[in-house]
């Protein structure tokens, strides 16, 4: 691959009227069919172009290269799971044993329902995961546990806060992908949110 499409990964010019808002936004979604109908290997912005409806030119004006709109595409998948799972464990009106499995079955559900354009994306990380761009995007994206495993323990130091906020990311996100990549039903994830949101609520408590 070559380090000029690797390199050139970030959108020409950020789209600020509201025609140009649309257009990016056709172009991401038409991006999102393409890759579901044919995968990484389908993909091209001549594919794209024909899917929003718009010349390969006016693609051009956003994105330089498939590359840019893959990366925009992660960018988008990893905020929208950022911004469902914070706002659930940030609803105080709820305890902390239930606002875990929510989250847990939300993500879950989301895992299950998308998991073909996940794969997708995922095959596609080899074209930016290399990048500063990537970097940056990843840990501005990171969804933030320390103050929702506060609730649970609140005389813990900041290093026990860490680390179980790493436990969990890392033991959820492994579930999640394993688990979507089987045919399941609702009242399956359900099931297994449940449990593994109590194994997990059982091991946090461990460390009070």
């Amino acid at each position: 691959m070559s380090s000029k499409v690797i390199d050139c990964i970030v959108s020409r010019k950020l789209p600020r009227q509201g025609r140009s808002k649309t257009l990016v936004a056709a172009i991401l979604e038409a991006a999102i069919h393409v890759l579901a109908d044919g995968g990484i290997r389908g993909f091209t912005t001549a594919r794209v172009a024909e899917k929003a409806g718009i010349s390969v030119g006016s693609l051009y004006q956003y994105f330089p290269n498939k590359a840019a709109i893959l990366f925009q595409l992660q960018v988008n998948e990893w905020r929208k799971t950022q911004q469902l799972i914070e706002t659930i464990l940030d609803d105080v009106t709820k305890p902390p044993r239930e606002k875990l499995e929510t989250a847990i079955r939300s993500f879950i559900q989301s895992e299950c329902d998308e998991s073909n354009i996940r794969k997708a994306l995922g095959d596609a990380s080899p074209f930016y995961r290399n990048t500063p761009e990537f970097a940056v995007a990843k840990s501005d994206t990171k969804i933030n546990l320390v103050q929702f495993i506060s609730e649970f323990l609140p005389d813990a130091s900041a290093e026990t806060l860490v680390f179980v906020e790493d436990l969990l990311l890392r033991v959820v996100t492994s579930f999640g992908k394993q688990f979507s990549e089987e045919s399941k039903t609702d009242a399956d994830i359900k099931r297994y949110s449940a449990a593994l949101a109590n194994m997990l609520a059982m091991q946090i408590e461990t460390y009070k």
